[in-house]
Order: structure tokens, then sequence, then C-alpha cells
């Protein structure tokens, strides 16, 4: 059965525009995409130099973070699944689920914490929340050094972040858990499911030649 990545939990919960739609046409592409990899059993790499530097400097970032806040936390490696969605929060305090967000540069990075609001990062959060039956969620961002084989033409000074303050350099934006939300995502995901199970036969049908 269809599993909803909590990254991608938001690609599914979106509005449609009919009131009598459960999923969006953004969503229903975006399961679409799944069929077709589990029919052709492949998985797309996608990548960006944002997405690389925040997988090479994620020990960098929790170390920042655990440096300012006077805490010793390890990342998690744990993945929860249930019945809707399936994810690997990068923290888990025992209270609270910590997701690391490494900023590309100054130029992108939320010095407020109202600047860090987005609505998929909320729902991955809400995601890590139901699947960790956990209270509290917080985004934290980072801002650490840009490794220097990911730089090219950029501004250097927008990446070479180790002589500011360590307490600027990491914002929060927390989030509460909300049983309306998850009974929400309980009901998108099972429509996906039934979608994506839909998309499977029409693609049998389609090639019975």
């Amino acid at each position: 059965m269809l599993r909803i990545r909590a990254s991608s939990l938001g690609l599914i919960m979106t509005e449609p525009k009919l009131k009598t739609e459960v999923l969006s046409a953004g969503a229903k592409t975006y399961i679409k995409k799944l069929a077709r990899e589990f029919v052709y059993n492949f998985s797309e790499d996608i990548s960006s130099k944002y997405m690389d530097k925040g997988i090479i400097v994620e020990d960098t970032s929790i170390a920042l973070y655990n440096s300012v806040f006077f805490t010793d936390y390890k990342k998690n490696t744990e993945r929860k699944t249930n019945e809707w969605i399936t994810g690997e929060c990068d923290i888990f305090t025992g209270k609270k689920i910590i997701d690391i967000k490494s900023s590309w540069s100054l130029a992108t990075f939320p010095c407020v914490s109202e600047d860090g609001i987005d609505k998929q990062y909320e729902w991955q959060g809400r995601a890590y929340m139901m699947l960790w039956d956990c209270e509290e969620f917080e985004n934290a961002y980072c801002m650490v050094s840009t490794p220097e084989e990911l730089l090219k033409y950029d501004q250097l000074d927008l990446h070479y972040v180790d002589n500011i303050d360590e307490a600027l350099r990491v914002t929060i934006t927390p989030y509460k858990r909300d049983l309306e939300l998850e009974e929400k995502i309980k009901q998108k995901c099972e429509a996906a499911q039934q979608y994506f199970n839909d998309v499977l036969e029409q693609i049998a049908q389609d090639h019975n030649h």
C-alpha cells in the first residue's frame, strides 16, 4: 500500500479547485509520478546545490544547534510508518521533534521566526508529530559555511559565516500538534492511495496489448 513520505506530504495536501474533489491536480500529478516509478521500478534522483549543502553540512548544523542551546542531540536514524505516511525525522528529544534546515546563504536564511513559515515544511512536521505521537515540532534554520566545492560564482561573504555569532545563525519556527489537521492528512492520504491504485489499473489496461 502507498505510504506518503513526510517530506512530500505537502504535495498532496494542497486544496483542489472543485469542492467536490479531495485531491488537487498537482496532487494527482505527483501520485501519477509515484505510480510510474512503481511500475517501471525506478526512482528519480532530484538534486541541487541547495539540497547537496543540506546533506553535506547536516552534522555541522546539528552541532551548531547544540552549541547555541546547550544540548547534545544526536541525529535520529529510526524511520516510522503508519497506515498513511512514513518518515524519518532529524531529531526526537523525547518531547519535541526538531527538523534541521541548513540555509544556502545569508540571503536565504530566515532571520526572524515568521520568515521560516513554509507550508511544505509544516506538513512535514505534522507528519512527524503524528508518527512519533509528539505534541511539539520546530524547524531549526541553521546557517553554516557552505562547502567550497558547491560555490562557483557566488558572493563569498554570503557563504562564509563562521565569524558571525552562533546565536544569530539559528532561527526557530515552532508548531503545535493539531488533531483536526491529522484527520485531514488521513483523508488526503486515503484518497491518494485510492488514486494510486486507479492509476496502476489504468497503466495495466493501456498496455494490455
